[in-house]
């Protein structure tokens, strides 16, 4: 019996029967992944920038912690109640504590967050805009809640450090500009852990001891209270950025200035205090802007009472000069005299349109007769007789100039007929030869024949000839 060989792909030989294997499914594998990250490693915290963050409309928020290697999936369910999702923006460094776990269904571990808190200083800069925003929504900022300081105070309430270089600064400037001013101390520290409680507590010491020294002498104490510190970094600031310091100064009763740091500094004490002060001693100059003007104006109210009496000294020498004159145009005898001058000024216009009217009477007058001569029948007829001479004579010199040029013309036309006539020629020796018969002029001999009888016509008679045979002529004389 012949034995068939066995293929090299079986798995008996692949896979010997004596060797025994777990086959896990991806769900199993998957979950004992998690556990074990879940046991091992647990709940830890993380820091890191988010970046893709999402918020879902089921409450649950989806977002990536990364820092320059690598990066991490992150989720904060809707359950999590006790963590400030404020904090949570793309782009933001923060502190992260979750337990890390994998997400099943996609095989992908990822961090299940329990809390969150901002990183370095940013941290500060994030609270610092969160109560500012919070602050500002409740109106702690409006523009109208903010009071006046007023003018000329008297006493100021210095809420700083008893140490500091801004309580320095503040006592040389009013030293310089109103050493009269008083100023009440209420010391506290400025910066560290704490600071801000006594802050506050010292704004509310000074309103109520202003109130006690009211009621004691009749009027405030206090006209103002500065709050103020040098400058510094964000953290030694920060006590002037705490909610109790703005809600100190939003209750407080006396108007508040704010002077913390440096011109570019800005805290969120500034915001909520009725004035804000670049610096310390730019809050004592505000304070007593007041007095120095006011010693200014002093100063130079000689000179300006001079000058007003000297400018009513002028006004009034006007005003007695103006009635003067209205005095001297509202006299009587001015009122006369000009009365007087106004009626010889009618008289003269009187006169002048009476000569004036005599005048025009006369030319008018004058003209009429004119007119009235040129139309009497006496006057017309003798001058259509003068018309009539003068046209008749006119005529008779107009026929002996028109005779005299005919005659002229006439005896012209007569010399001119004279010397062109043939009996002119005839008187200078010639004669005209005629055919007797026909009257014709004989011009050459070739046109007469023998025997013909010609007639020569003189300057005085004829002469009649017959003409030879041999063209001989012989003639005959007539008369």
């Amino acid at each position: 019996m012949k034995r068939t060989a066995k293929s090299q792909w079986e798995f008996g030989e692949l896979f010997p029967a004596s060797v025994t294997r777990r086959v896990l499914s991806v769900t199993e594998l998957t979950g004992q992944i998690k556990r074990l990250l879940e046991q091992s490693i647990g709940v830890v915290w993380v820091s890191g920038e988010i970046t893709n963050l999402r918020a879902q409309a089921s409450g649950h928020i989806y977002f990536t912690v990364k820092d320059a290697s690598a990066q991490l999936s992150c989720v904060l369910f809707r359950g999590e109640s006790q963590v400030n999702r404020e904090l949570l923006a793309d782009g933001r460094k923060v502190l992260i504590q979750g337990q890390l776990t994998v997400y099943e269904p996609r095989g992908q571990y990822q961090l299940r967050v329990t809390g969150v808190e901002p990183q370095g200083v940013g941290a500060l800069q994030l609270a610092f805009e969160q109560l500012k925003q919070k602050l500002n929504a409740e109106g702690l900022f409006a523009p109208e809640r903010k009071r006046p300081l007023p003018r000329f105070p008297e006493a100021i309430g210095v809420v700083t450090s008893a140490t500091g270089a801004a309580l320095q600064d503040v006592l040389h400037v009013i030293q310089r500009r109103n050493p009269a001013l008083r100023l009440i101390l209420a010391p506290c520290r400025v910066q560290g852990a704490g600071a801000g409680q006594e802050i506050a507590n010292a704004i509310t010491r000074l309103n109520a001891w202003a109130d006690t020294q009211g009621q004691e002498g009749g009027r405030r104490g206090i006209d103002v209270i500065l709050v103020t510190r040098g400058g510094g970094s964000l953290e030694d600031l920060w006590a002037f950025n705490e909610e109790v310091v703005a809600r100190a100064i939003h209750q407080s009763r006396l108007p508040v200035v704010s002077a913390v740091g440096h011109e570019i500094d800005f805290t969120i004490s500034d915001f909520v205090a009725d004035l804000r002060a670049a610096t310390p001693s730019a809050a004592a100059e505000i304070l007593t802007e007041g007095a120095v003007a006011s010693r200014q104006y002093l100063g130079q109210v000689g000179a300006r009472m001079g000058m007003m009496a000297w400018d009513r000294l002028e006004q009034e020498k006007e005003r007695l000069s103006q009635l003067t004159d209205r005095l001297r145009r509202a006299h009587p005898r001015g009122q006369l005299d000009a009365r007087w001058q106004r009626l010889d000024e009618l008289r003269s216009t009187l006169v002048a349109q009476a000569s004036l009217g005599y005048r025009d009477a006369v030319i008018r007058w004058q003209t009429w007769q004119t007119r009235w001569a040129r139309l009497r029948p006496s006057h017309l007829l003798t001058a259509k007789r003068e018309l009539v001479v003068g046209c008749r004579a006119c005529l008779h010199e107009t026929l002996r100039l028109r005779f005299q040029a005919l005659q002229h013309r006439h005896a012209t036309v007569a010399e001119r007929l004279r010397l062109l006539s043939p009996r002119a020629v005839l008187a200078r020796g010639y004669s005209i030869t005629l055919d007797s018969q026909s009257g014709r002029v004989v011009r050459s001999a070739h046109q007469t024949q023998a025997g013909q009888e010609l007639r020569s016509v003189l300057a005085e008679g004829e002469v009649r000839s017959r003409v030879g045979g041999a063209c001989e002529s012989r003639g005959e004389s007539t008369s």
